[in-house]
């Protein structure tokens, strides 16, 4: 009668703790669940790397104005004056203003005084000063492109291979949260499994302990239930260790709108939300290749690479030609232009002209340049196919994987389910005179390994997930 009473007593107990059942949890009243996409919004929102991210397309923007400074207009003013011996020399003040126009020429104005008796005859102007008005145009090097041109449409690219940056950034960042959070989650369910398994052996235990103590069983079997008992506790107190490291790994990703560090509740748990099965079908597979090929980062970023070099490109080629350079100026003696000075007879009498030309015999530096700048487009080149290549491989060989972890997710359920049917088996046996103590042990600690491997994989098969939108480089798309 007692060994029927204690073996009713057992099955209850089995039957309240479950041995550990997938997705036990505590009441929901007394926990704060931490899901996965929430730990991406606060970490999207306020982490250090994040906002480090940010930056780039701030400095990208800056390096753009720098760029376009070139095209800024200059004004110049220049002043000096010469006394000897009490004898005046000379007396001059120069102004100009000089426009850059972004097809190549430059507008130009001025305002001239000079004076004095040991002044250069060239330098001589009305009293009332020489003001000017005219353009500078080249027509050979730099009519098409010039070195303004290339800086500006090279910075031009600038922010959105800061873009490109800061997704790469922020892919590795989530990407890390993810892989922290599901290690969380693992030594979470962990700990409940031995926590679980270690009051059932406490239990039973105490159950040995008083029935031995009336002589229905061994004194040997309070062994054996001991042993099993600080077994657990020892494995339990491991995972503990685990689990509070795990949870400090994640704390790691909080921080709050001033930039200073988070912690999580005592009370904070994950979510099991994203290891479920998520099939994956090769026409997504094929699609999600296709837009990696054309929106990973790294492809961003080489096919930006070569649209600088062919801007460099052009720029090198533009100086294999000659300089000639045209310029001229219409004169006034006095600060302002008034009507007459656009008019045709005065603009014959009165204007400055310039013409300068020049041109390298040889040319070896512009065609060197050239012959350099074409080898790093080809260069470029063979990465893009690389890349490409190396893509669309490590988005395969991740598939590859997610699918095996499926396979081995069934068959790891179907596991669990035997090794219950197997441990409640041996208690049916015990309850008969046919198993021991140490019988049941054996088949509880394989339905327990079974567990938390089937929790393992869990979690693998989740940071799998994450690992393949992370080699197709849009995390964000998880």
């Amino acid at each position: 009668m007692r060994r029927y009473l204690f073996l009713v007593f057992l099955l209850l107990l089995l039957c309240l703790t479950g041995i550990a059942q997938p997705g036990a949890a505590q009441p929901s009243d007394s926990v704060q669940v931490l899901t996965m996409h929430a730990l991406y919004e606060q970490v999207l929102a306020h982490h250090p790397l994040s906002a480090q991210a940010a930056l780039l397309a701030r400095q990208a923007d800056q390096e753009l104005r720098m760029a376009r400074g070139g095209f800024d207009p200059v004004l110049d003013s220049k002043y000096g004056e010469k006394q000897f011996s009490d004898k005046e020399y000379y007396t001059y003040w120069n102004n100009s203003l000089r426009v850059p126009l972004w097809f190549g020429p430059q507008l130009l104005a001025g305002y001239e005084r000079s004076s004095g008796p040991y002044l250069n005859p060239e330098k001589y102007t009305p009293s009332n000063g020489l003001s000017y008005a005219g353009i500078a145009i080249p027509l050979g090097q730099g009519l098409f492109m010039d070195e303004r041109r290339s800086i500006v449409r090279q910075a031009q690219l600038l922010p959105q291979m800061a873009e490109a940056d800061r997704l790469k950034l922020v892919n590795k960042l989530l990407l890390d949260v993810a892989k922290d959070y599901w290690d969380w989650l693992y030594y979470y369910h962990e700990v409940q499994v031995y926590r679980e398994a270690l009051e059932l052996a406490e239990v039973r235990t105490r159950a040995v302990n008083e029935r031995a103590r009336q002589g229905d069983l061994a004194a040997i079997d309070t062994v054996e239930a001991r042993t099993e008992a600080l077994n657990r506790r020892v494995l339990l107190s491991a995972a503990l260790q685990q689990y509070n490291n795990s949870k400090l790994r994640v704390e790691m990703h909080l921080w709050d709108e001033g930039n200073q560090p988070l912690g999580l509740t005592a009370n904070a748990v994950p979510s099991a939300e994203g290891t479920e099965l998520d099939p994956l079908s090769a026409g997504d597979l094929q699609e999600l290749v296709a837009l990696a090929k054309v929106n990973h980062p790294d492809i961003v970023k080489l096919d930006l690479k070569g649209q600088q070099l062919e801007v460099e490109r052009r720029f090198a080629a533009d100086k294999l030609k000659p300089k000639l350079d045209v310029e001229y100026n219409l004169l006034q003696s006095d600060f302002f232009m008034n009507g007459e000075a656009f008019q045709a007879p005065y603009m014959r009498n009165n204007y400055r002209l310039g013409v300068s030309f020049s041109q390298p015999l040889f040319l070896r530096e512009e065609r060197g340049k050239l012959q350099l700048i074409k080898i790093k487009q080809q260069e470029v080149g063979f990465q893009q196919t690389y890349t490409l290549r190396a893509i669309e491989n490590a988005v395969q060989m991740v598939y590859n994987e997610w699918l095996a972890l499926e396979e081995q997710l069934a068959l790891q359920e179907q596991m669990v389910t035997n090794a219950r049917i197997l441990q409640e088996g041996e208690v049916v046996k015990f309850q008969s005179g046919e198993s021991s103590i140490f019988l049941i042990n054996a088949r509880e600690q394989k339905l327990l390994e079974s567990q938390i491997k089937l929790y393992d994989l869990r979690s693998k098969y989740a940071k799998t997930k994450a690992q393949l939108y992370w080699s197709a480089g849009s995390m964000q798309r998880e």
